[in-house]
């Protein structure tokens, strides 16, 4: 997310500016210490960096991606699903698209992302009215432009949350104080407008900010500010977006006649950021999560985590929860609430490194090493890990539930894997597409990158519909867990058919129907193993692909694999409430709406 600064006295900062119109006199015409003007903030570079880590700072807590908009509102989909036990009105409910207008694990995260727009809004009014922008030197015009052009690109970033979530929304793209006099009621405006208006801000933010080698050269420390790359590529994100299907205020599924003008520009500003030279793949995708992401890693030398939610301070305002939520639990410590669905864990090839970073199919002991096999219904999502964190490393025995682990909003693999699609999309598939589709899968199976290799590249000859499978495919084998994957099919409008197939597979497997007639109906994991892989000769005895030994092995412990417990544990809580043509959507807030009557409610609530 953001760099090291006191993001406390940024929030104050801006929360101060909220309250300038509303002063009154005091005794001895003392001002109040609570009301500070735009001067005061906005006076020089220091104090503006302040205010934009206010900015920065929604995107983290518990209603940001702390846990939230990260893990409640991306599951289920055809990867993922969400906690195990009975319907709550709360997070089990929001996971099976059951969420009611009343549900409390949606009133915050929608107010936090409009409290984000408006410290944004705050910021973009300001900036550009400084002395310092106008007339400072060189160096600080440079500093400003870009915290300007941040400021632009976290806006446009809050609304891209809000309207995948929730659709059609006001248009808030001036500070409160100055729409309040006019419009205190504001009206839904259709995502569209709202699209055009936030991929044109990011235009001008992308020509503000440096890129990565550019950063020193302003006078800048290297840090997790947003460079030029990552506002290109959330560009690129939110044209598929503007250019994919949504769920319209009639209750149908539609994009927009003119779809392909937004694809070109998300092939563009991908193919920008891939000719920069700026970014690239970590040669180990193991290692980029492992020892980069739960490393508490500074420095990303390759710079494919673009964009992140940085976490501090171990609270729920400003951290995250990621690596105890989700993830494996140590020493029983955690919630082990996202669920790797078990036809998910089968789409993976034996051989792709990527199955056993994305599922993590045991349980850490007391003592932080020695791994317990689990049942496929209990695979819990992998990338976030109590037991990989380091730097510091987490004590076994130590409850803290927030880790300081970094949400990561975009990849630079999600680059790739975007240009491919819009390439695709335009003309075909391409040697471009193919080439970029084709890095990934051969870091995903441990290959080296830029050399083709027949063994796991794509083969030749795929149609414009083939191969537009196989990219989305391979974005779920790629970004499993990290969000993306249900609005990824609602923007193609197969999330229906999508969990329709899921559930129809799920059900296949519980009865060892083909094709999964062939796998085990036991694991045996070997007992006392500390590995951390899935494979054979590390946590697992016998192969994942055969049928399992008629003993239990020497050394092992059996766990029931492929079984009728499919259909009584992943199955029936799967995405139970889906309805086509409401659940592509939440309801908006009750608080929300009954704060302004104008607030129409989404189809179907």
């Amino acid at each position: 997310m953001t760099y090291k600064i006191n993001q406390t006295l940024g929030m104050i900062a801006i929360a101060a500016l909220l309250t300038v119109s509303s002063g009154c006199k005091k005794y001895l015409d003392q001002q109040p210490i609570t009301e500070v003007s735009p001067d005061m903030v906005f006076k020089d570079v220091a104090s503006t960096q302040k205010a934009l880590a206010g900015v920065y700072s929604r995107l983290v807590g518990d209603a940001g991606y702390g846990i939230r908009l990260s893990l409640y509102y991306t599951v289920d989909n055809d990867e993922m699903q969400g906690p195990t036990g009975a319907a709550d009105n709360d997070r089990r409910d929001i996971a099976r698209y059951s969420a009611t207008p009343g549900n409390a694990q949606i009133t915050n995260p929608f107010n936090q992302i409009f409290q984000g727009i408006e410290y944004a809004n705050i910021c973009i009014a300001n900036i550009p009215e400084m002395d310092m922008y106008k007339n400072g030197s060189d160096q600080d015009k440079k500093k400003l432009q870009r915290m300007y052009g941040e400021a632009l690109a976290l806006r446009a970033q809050y609304y891209l949350e809000a309207i995948r979530n929730w659709g059609d929304l006001p248009a808030h793209f001036r500070p409160a104080y100055e729409l309040a006099g006019t419009d205190p009621f504001p009206r839904k405006t259709d995502r569209d407008t709202l699209y055009n208006h936030i991929i044109a801000d990011l235009k001008i933010a992308e020509d503000l900010v440096p890129w990565r080698n550019e950063v020193a050269g302003i006078g800048d420390q290297v840090d997790e500010r947003l460079t030029k790359g990552a506002i290109k590529g959330l560009r690129a994100r939110i044209a598929l977006y503007r250019g994919g299907y949504s769920l319209r205020s009639n209750g149908s599924m539609q994009r927009s006649a003119d779809y392909l003008t937004y694809y070109q520009i998300a092939k563009d500003e991908c193919a920008d950021i891939m000719a920069s030279g700026q970014h690239n793949l970590n040669a180990s995708y193991k290692g980029l999560w492992k020892d980069q992401v739960n490393a508490h890693a500074v420095a990303d030398p390759d710079g494919e985590l673009m964009f992140q939610a940085s976490a501090i301070g171990l609270t729920g305002a400003e951290d995250t929860k990621l690596g105890y939520y989700n993830g494996p639990t140590v020493n029983n410590l955690g919630n082990k609430s996202i669920n790797v669905l078990p036809t998910y864990f089968y789409l993976f090839d034996s051989t792709d490194t990527r199955r056993d970073v994305t599922c993590a199919a045991y349980n850490v002991a007391a003592n932080g090493s020695i791994k317990t096999g689990q049942a496929i219904t209990a695979i819990c999502d992998g990338k976030y890990r109590r037991d990989w964190v380091t730097n510091p490393v987490i004590s076994p025995t130590n409850a803290v539930q927030y880790l300081g682990l970094k949400w990561q909003i975009l990849r630079y693999a999600d680059v790739m894997l975007m240009y491919a699609e819009a390439e695709n999309e335009l003309n075909g598939p391409t040697a471009t597409a193919y080439d970029a589709v084709n890095k990934i899968r051969r870091r995903g199976y441990g290959k080296p990158i830029n050399t083709p290799d027949v063994t796991v590249d794509l083969p030749a000859g795929l149609s414009k519909s083939q191969f537009f499978d196989a990219v989305v495919k391979e974005r779920s084998l790629e970004l499993g867990g990290e969000g993306v994957r249900k609005f990824d099919l609602i923007r193609w409008n197969l999330l229906a058919s999508r969990i329709a197939a899921t559930k129809a597979a799920l059900l296949a497997m519980s009865t060892s129907s083909a094709p999964y007639n062939n796998l085990p109906t036991s694991m045996y994991y070997i007992t006392n193993t500390t590995s951390d892989n899935n494979n054979m000769g590390g946590l697992w005895f016998n192969s994942l692909y055969k049928a399992a030994p008629g003993s239990t092995p020497t050394g092992t412990t059996k766990v029931v694999w492929v079984s009728a417990a499919i259909n009584t544990t992943a199955l029936s809580r799967y995405a139970t409430g889906f309805t086509t043509g409401k659940s592509e959507l939440l309801p908006i807030p009750q608080p929300a709406r009954d704060a302004n009557a104008n607030l129409t409610q989404n189809p179907g609530y």
